[in-house]
């Protein structure tokens, strides 16, 4: 077979073995119970090798939970021990510096065997409802206060259920049927993939990855440095300001591109918080590795190849890199704004090639809603929501509007979030005005009011950030509105933290817009019009930002 042929068939199979992953995530979101997992996909899916490296990732998924995750199964293989290894085990952890960097995060891993012989894994993460502890919130001042860790240890071994697991699971979690239903989804996803690679090895007469596994490295690795020896090289720097929980707190990261990788480094950054807003460095890490790769590479399929150019580097007991017993249930806030940092540095390297900076950390409610006496006879509920504020502006369109990104989870619908617990979600719309002006201009947030059902109140824990620090616009772009959170009466309520919303009370969140891109003189007349139009700005807005006459 001519060399030609050899790397069709190669590509057919990398594309059946891409195929194979993505139904591994759609049985993950099929049969989950959280609704961050089956209405949002927050989650990930991926198979490995022997050595742990990540050969191919689902579509479906976060950056976060996947390229974390691609570090993770290393993990799993040193401490299981590879002589402790059996056809029926899965393996199960949430680690925040093992897994994908906080306690909500459960990663399951399975081993996969064909004709009796261990060829790869699967592996699979999902954030669940609920971890016991203080609840999903920044509040608590070490790990041990975040709920229930799992070390890495077995689910299953050789198909038999740990069962002393799962008994400490439901005596130590809020919503145990939810969290215990999802522990089997993700190893049910695993073993979906696990049931189709044997169908792919049997069909195309292999007895391992060995094979398609070197050739999807090999071919990932080359055509990441490709791309990266056509670059500028050198170094860049930028740095974000953010409100942080009880003082504000800067991120610095250095970018430095050779021909034989890009390395970041956040030396400069904040110290670690006394606060849960700490962010491991392998999640970090994910994220700058995201960002970097949806500029440089974003066509070249994500796996342990294609990133290992890819380096990143942190003061250790920085923010971005949190050694235990930090704690870090809300790592998702700051470790979202990394791509914004990576992406200020490299729009330096590369002018007109990066948007400007988005409301990026997703706003995440968690709402735990209770009966206000013992007559109303309900029952509480945990309730998870993910909201989203706009992106910043690109080089030659518009910010999207309400969209989460760099998570790329959905938002939730509100039929979905009401049918889980006594709430009502009373507003959900477009923050008119509240995307930057600039030739392109920056996405709109959202306006949301929440309550409780008649004869219910709920706390909530306020993860949300860009209060104080809006995105900023790039090469004259104006900034995005910033956040704000409140109750109906006009009651101002913090950015973090636990806070109570009474019966009869609204929850009002004021969701920040992304920064505008170029001269907002430069926009065209058309695309004004359109706007006030479409309520995304009002006329004295126009005149104010554009000059357009009332």
């Amino acid at each position: 077979m001519s060399e030609t042929l050899i790397d069709i068939h190669m590509q057919v199979m990398w594309n059946r073995l891409i195929s194979v992953v993505e139904e591994q995530a759609q049985t993950l979101i099929r049969t989950a119970f959280s609704t961050s997992v089956r209405e949002a996909g927050d989650l990930s899916a991926g198979i490995f090798d022997l050595e742990g490296r990540m050969l191919a990732q689902a579509v479906t998924g976060t950056p976060g939970h996947v390229n974390a995750m691609a570090e993770s199964v290393a993990h799993f293989i040193n401490d299981i021990g590879p002589e402790n290894i059996f056809e029926g085990d899965v393996y199960i952890t949430n680690d925040p510096w093992k897994g994908t960097g906080h306690l909500h995060d459960i990663t399951v891993v399975t081993p996969s065997f064909h004709h009796g012989k261990l060829v790869g894994y699967f592996a699979s993460t999902a954030h669940v409802v609920d971890v016991g502890g203080r609840g999903f919130g920044p509040d608590a001042r070490e790990v041990y206060e975040e709920g229930l860790f799992i070390p890495i240890m077995k689910f299953f071994d050789r198909g038999e259920v740990n069962r002393t697991l799962l008994h400490i699971v439901r005596n130590n979690v809020r919503e145990s049927d939810k969290v215990v239903g999802d522990f089997y989804a993700l190893a049910a996803c695993n073993e979906t993939g696990h049931r189709r690679l044997v169908d792919m090895l049997t069909e195309f007469n292999l007895e391992d990855l060995g094979t398609i596994g070197a050739f999807i490295l090999k071919h990932s690795r080359e055509a990441t440095l490709e791309r990266l020896r056509n670059l500028p090289h050198g170094s860049w720097s930028y740095s974000l300001d953010l409100d942080g929980y009880d003082e504000p707190v800067h991120l610095a990261a250095k970018l430095t591109i050779s021909p034989d990788g890009v390395l970041v480094d956040f030396d400069g950054t904040s110290g670690m918080s006394k606060f849960g807003i700490n962010v491991p460095l392998v999640y970090a890490k994910a994220y700058a590795c995201y960002g970097i790769k949806c500029v440089v590479a974003p066509e070249i399929p994500n796996n342990a190849a294609s990133l290992a150019p890819l380096e990143v580097a942190a003061p250790e007991g920085c923010i971005l890199n949190a050694k235990r017993p930090a704690p870090v249930a809300v790592r998702h806030v700051l470790g979202h704004f990394v791509p914004d940092l990576v992406l200020g540095a490299l729009h330096q390297a590369l002018p007109g090639k990066v948007p400007a900076e988005g409301a990026s950390a997703l706003w995440n409610l968690h709402m735990s809603v209770r009966p206000v006496s013992d007559e109303i006879g309900g029952k509480g509920a945990e309730i998870l929501m993910f909201n989203s504020g706009g992106t910043g502006a690109r080089p030659s369109l518009d910010g999207l509007n309400a969209t989460a990104f760099p998570s790329g989870v959905h938002t939730m619908p509100i039929e979905a979030t009401e049918n889980v617990g006594p709430i009502i979600v009373w507003r959900k719309e477009l923050r008119e005005g509240s995307g930057g002006a600039g030739e392109q201009r920056g996405g709109l947030g959202q306006i949301i009011e929440i309550s409780a059902a008649e004869g219910y109140a709920f706390r909530f824990s306020a993860m949300f950030d860009r209060l104080g620090h809006p995105a900023r616009g790039r090469d004259g772009g104006r900034d995005g509105a910033a956040g704000s959170v409140s109750l109906d009466d006009s009651t101002t309520l913090k950015g973090k933290g636990l806070q109570f919303v009474p019966e009869g009370r609204k929850l009002v969140l004021q969701l920040p817009g992304g920064g505008g891109y170029g001269t907002p003189a430069q926009r065209p007349a058309a695309a004004i019009d359109d706007d006030i139009a479409n309520g995304y700005i009002t006329k004295d807005q126009a005149a104010a930002d554009y000059g357009r006459k009332k």
